[in-house]
């Protein structure tokens, strides 16, 4: 039987199918505020059909989400979907299994807490997680195995497009590779400075957190754009596409304990 996660971002909506830790299938899709329940339930349905599953096979589902206006109406969706209840982080009567040793734990962002939770099932603490989206934001997990904190960057593709809206001479481009490290017209230039520039923070940042925590931490990266950028780090960076939904997955188990 198959798990369905989705973790819905300001950006982007991923939904899984997951057979354990193995993701058997997952797509990618543009957030729509607009988009109304039912049309939700429609395209997971829709959804089910192209990666040829049937619903039946489905025992379960969990939801992240850190867009408010959208967790009632996929919610919906997904129970419709199943005929049962799903797990919603963010409920007081979900575990995680996670401890969060800062300030306001509840302001902890649904999907950090997914992303500390499958790091820490698949890699060695200390910890630093990148997750490269809309924002840009850094976790960090203590050898004690606690989230600690972090910070939260604008993220890549957020900051690129704010430059050239404000910037009348710079164009809006793709995020690649440039020529040359050392541009040589304005888009090469730009181009230079969003990997390099990015990748060159994530490395100092790596550097500041080891000195902060004592010793150098296991660093894993996740989000569309990280697979863009961690190429260019000087540090190693471990690139985990599912580390979410693997979260969401581990989360899952901890609730289904007996």
């Amino acid at each position: 039987m198959y798990l369905l996660a989705v973790d819905m971002g300001n950006t982007n909506i991923v939904v899984g199918v997951l057979n354990e830790t193995e993701v058997v299938q997952s797509i990618r899709l543009s957030t729509d505020r607009r988009k109304t329940n039912f049309e939700f339930l429609i395209q997971l349905r829709q959804l089910l059909e192209v990666f040829h599953i049937d619903v039946k096979d489905i025992s379960d589902g969990i939801l992240s989400s850190v867009v408010p206006e959208l967790t009632l109406q996929v919610s919906w969706a997904m129970e419709q979907l199943l005929g049962k209840k799903i797990l919603t982080l963010g409920n007081p009567e979900v575990k995680t299994g996670l401890v969060i040793d800062i300030e306001n734990p509840s302001t902890l962002g649904k999907d950090r807490i997914a992303d500390a939770v499958g790091a820490l099932h698949e890699y060695p603490v200390p910890l630093m997680i990148v997750d490269m989206g809309t924002a840009t934001t850094i976790s960090v997990i203590s050898k004690e195995k606690k989230h600690i904190g972090g910070m939260i960057i604008p993220g890549v593709r957020t900051s690129l497009n704010s430059l050239s809206e404000h910037a009348s001479q710079l164009p809006f481009i793709p995020i690649e590779a440039p020529n040359h490290l050392i541009g040589r017209n304005t888009v090469d230039c730009m181009k230079s400075g969003v990997l390099y520039g990015n990748a060159s923070m994530i490395d100092g940042l790596i550097d500041r957190i080891a000195e902060q925590i004592g010793e150098e931490p296991t660093v894993v990266a996740t989000g569309g754009l990280s697979q863009l950028i961690t190429p260019y780090c000087k540090h190693r960076v471990i690139y985990e596409e599912n580390l979410l939904l693997k979260g969401l997955y581990y989360i899952y188990k901890e609730n289904c304990k007996k």
